[in-house]
């Protein structure tokens, strides 16, 4: 696995656990999640920087893209 690839299941696994406490009674959480799922994926977009994929990369390999 490389970093790119684990930063996007980590995100999908985030955002599937939203969708489930959303259907749950913990309705507050689900929304504290999502709001950081957002904030994160606008400071990377804005900025160029991932938190995550800065901190992966100290422990996997980069994705060599074919």
């Amino acid at each position: 696995m490389c970093v790119s690839r684990i930063q996007r299941l980590m995100t999908s696994i985030v955002l599937g656990l939203v969708l489930f406490l959303g259907m749950t009674d913990n309705v507050t959480l689900a929304i504290v999640l999502q709001a950081f799922v957002i904030i994160m994926m606008a400071i990377w977009a804005i900025t160029n920087f991932c938190p995550s994929t800065w901190a992966l990369k100290k422990l996997f390999p980069p994705c060599s893209w074919e």
